[in-house]
């Protein structure tokens, strides 16, 4: 076989496989001669042939192959230079180029192992640094446990120290040394709970925690056995002093129950001094309360028998205004001297007055319990508003703001009194007012009108100079009883209540004096009974005036009056029962409607005094100029009737002639109604006057009556002027004797 052109021979290791393959072939599998020389012609044919476009690329310029930098190195180091003209020189050389492929794989093995050999090195240097510091450490806990064993041993001797000298048998609050270990014990607390970091931490404040507890108890048995003796000692003194009695005289009351206590229990003040201050810390701010509780408990069985028994000698002996005037004032007295001795143990908790609460509070309840059942059996609208003054003048208002902090106290009870006082009172109000004004039954002397004002008269101008007569003897007693109710009323209850107790005594005495004014004019005249009215209501309008509230009420109702139209509606198959949506479903037929009604009291007297004096006014004008507008009536309805006859309607024969011709116009008949009008006002119109200053003695208000009544007198006779001008002669107007209206004017200035 023909060895390859240096020029073309394969320069990679892919190539150099193969050759060996070729070799390997070569010895296994000679060709023949015939073989070889077919073999010899193809490479002479195709030795002419050009190479492909993609292999011309890979050629150099001088025609060999471009051989990858790889293999350039192979060649440079001389695995590539021989020229292979047998098997010998190929194997030689096909170990070289093994060879050098061998070296250049193993160079990433031999790169690896060098990285190997270097973290080998760093880790056994870190391994060196870990076992530095684990001998560190177990030098460090060898030398925790010796300060451990050493803090244990020390810790062990304060506590066998603390609780030894806690537990001891002559350890007591009298003891010297109490104090001083309670303050160090609080100190080790203190210490424990801001270290928590400390080894068994939790454990020693338990345990000082337990010790302070114990201490606490034995403050708390001390404070009592201390209180319970000042009281046993107190009682022994009573009874010693009253001869067995169990009634303390009170000249010796300040002396035995205050200041003998005082004395007794002075002993305590030292170590409740030392709660107080350390009262900051919840442990003995709950000990302080405890004791608050002790003292309170111990006076409350001292003095309680004493201020039952007290307040009782009040109700056995005084009414329910005094007896409730003097019990306030006997409690306010004893809550005093209790706070005093109360500041006296605890200075710093004498400002907070609900730490006495367990004391006051029954102390309280016994007056209360006193006033509560007659407060209820009270019907009296006198007595009740009496008690409100007291109450809320006398106690809450001067004594209780004079006495100061000390019986600050007992405000909430003061005030549940007078809550109480105000709800009877209330009550009473509406049932006075049902009573004694909506239910009135007058009797015929009440209703003895004008007779009742004329003796009035009579005895006011009989009466000396200066008398100061009752201004009520005239006035309808519903009315009287309505003033008078309103005026107690109004500086008793809050303006809330009093409002609709306005509201509705207002309407309810409106109502009884119309009711009555029908009645006075059945039984004297109408023009008494308007007169009447018009009396009452001025005076019910003035007297309601100072009161700076309104007199007006909303009422609500339920209104159900749709509901029968709905049924019929359903019924009918109108609408549905179950149709949710829409508004006539069952559950809105069947919800009533809410109606507001708003009711003005002041409203309502306004427009019935306008109605009363409008009709006196139209009664009075008739009662004089009737006659004249009955005629100015006539011949008014006449020229209308010529009017519409003009219009082509036939007339009657008797309406077509003049009107001075007719009957009832004639110049006599004219002259008869002018004297009846004059003889009017020359004979009934004084009597309506008098009649009016009896009933109405303010001048003004008979002026503002009267003014009308004058204004609608010359009205009628300005329009019979008016129609004599037109309708009769100068001759005949003189025969009828019209007065002139400047007379007129005159005449009726000179009735006021």
């Amino acid at each position: 076989m023909a060895t390859p052109p240096p020029s073309t021979l394969p320069k990679s290791g892919a190539v150099s496989k193969g050759y060996n393959f070729a070799s390997t072939w070569e010895q296994n599998a000679p060709l023949t001669e015939q073989q070889k020389a077919a073999i010899a012609a193809l490479s002479h044919a195709v030795a002419e042939r050009p190479l492909p476009a993609n292999l011309e690329k890979s050629l150099g310029k001088d025609g060999g192959a471009n051989v990858p930098e790889k293999e350039s190195a192979l060649e440079e180091a001389g695995a590539m230079d021989a020229v292979l003209v047998n098997t010998h020189q190929f194997y030689k050389w096909f170990a070289e180029l093994e060879s050098v492929m061998k070296s250049e794989t193993e160079e990433k093995y031999r790169l690896y192992e060098n990285t190997l050999e270097e973290r080998v090195n760093t880790c056994d240097g870190i391994l060196k640094q870990v076992d530095d510091t684990l001998n560190l450490f177990e030098e460090l806990q060898s030398l925790h446990s010796s300060v451990a064993t050493k803090t244990k041993t020390l810790h062990d001797a304060c506590d066998q120290l603390v609780s030894s000298s806690f537990y001891s048998q002559n350890m007591n609050i009298g003891n010297g040394q109490f104090l001083p270990l309670l303050k160090r014990l609080d100190e080790c607390i203190s210490y424990v709970e801001n270290n928590p970091q400390y080894a068994e931490s939790a454990v020693y404040l338990v345990k000082f925690c337990q010790l302070q507890s114990r201490a606490l108890s034995m403050i708390r048995s001390h404070v009592l056995s201390i209180l319970k003796g000042a009281s046993s000692q107190v009682q022994a003194a009573i009874r010693g002093s009253n001869s067995g009695k169990n009634v303390v005289t009170e000249g010796v009351e300040a002396s035995l129950i205050y200041v003998r206590f005082k004395a007794a229990a002075s002993e305590l003040k030292p170590i409740l001094g030392e709660i107080e201050s350390r009262s900051s810390r919840k442990e003995y701010a709950q000990i302080l309360s405890e004791c608050h509780s002790l003292f309170c408990e111990q006076r409350l069985y001292l003095v309680r028998g004493t201020v039952q028994q007290r307040i009782s000698e009040f109700a056995r002996k005084e009414a329910l205004p005094s007896l409730t005037r003097s019990g306030c004032a006997y409690l306010m007295e004893a809550c005093q001297f209790e706070h005093q001795l109360f500041a006296h143990f605890f200075p710093s908790s004498a400002a907070d007055v609900s730490s006495m609460a367990p004391l006051m509070d029954p102390l309280c309840t016994y007056l209360y319990d006193t006033l509560r059942p007659r407060l209820i059996y009270e019907g009296n609208i006198d007595s009740l508003c009496e008690l409100v003054d007291i109450l809320k003048v006398e106690v809450l208002g001067e004594q209780l703001s004079r006495r100061g902090e000390s019986v600050v106290g007992l405000r909430p009870i003061f005030q549940r009194i007078l809550a109480d006082v105000h709800e009877r009172l209330a009550f009473c109000a509406r049932t006075h007012i049902r009573e004694e004004i909506a239910n009135f039954r007058p009797s015929d002397e009440d209703l003895d009108y004008p007779g009742k004002l004329e003796r009035s008269v009579d005895t006011t101008s009989s009466a000396t100079v200066g008398d100061n007569s009752d201004i009520y003897v005239t006035w309808y007693r519903p009315l009287e009883k309505t003033v008078s109710c309103l005026s107690k009323l109004y500086r008793c209850l809050e303006p809330s209540v009093f409002t609709g107790l306005a509201q509705e005594i207002v309407e309810v005495c409106s109502t009884s004096l119309q009711s009555a004014s029908k009645i006075i004019s059945k039984k004297a005249t109408p023009m008494d009974g308007q007169l009447f009215l018009i009396k009452h209501l001025l005076i019910l309008r003035e007297q309601i005036a100072p009161f700076a509230i309104e007199f007006s009420v909303t009422h609500k109702e339920l209104d159900f009056s749709h509901l029968l139209d709905h049924l019929r509606r359903i019924l009918r198959g109108q609408v549905s029962l179950f149709d949710w949506s829409r508004s006539t479903s069952l559950a809105r037929t069947f919800s009533p409607r809410i109606l507001e009604n708003q009711i003005d009291a002041r409203k309502e007297l306004e427009k019935s005094l306008k109605a009363t004096c409008e009709e006196f006014i139209m009664s009075i004008t008739k009662l004089v100029v009737d006659p004249m507008l009955s005629f100015v009536t006539k011949v008014t309805a006449v020229k209308v009737a010529l009017s519409s006859g003009s219009q082509g309607q036939k007339l009657d024969s008797v309406l077509a002639k003049p009107l001075k011709t007719q009957a009832f116009a004639s110049p006599d008949k004219v002259g008869e109604l002018v004297q009846k009008v004059a003889t009017a006002i020359q004979q009934d119109l004084p009597k309506v006057m008098t009649k009016m200053r009896l009933y109405l003695q303010n001048p003004s208000t008979r002026m503002i009556l009267f003014k009308p009544i004058k204004t609608n007198i010359v009205e009628a006779h300005i329009q019979l002027q008016s129609l004599l001008k037109s309708e009769y002669t100068t001759d005949e107007m003189q025969s009828i004797g019209m007065l002139a209206i400047p007379d007129l004017q005159s005449q009726l200035d000179s009735l006021l």
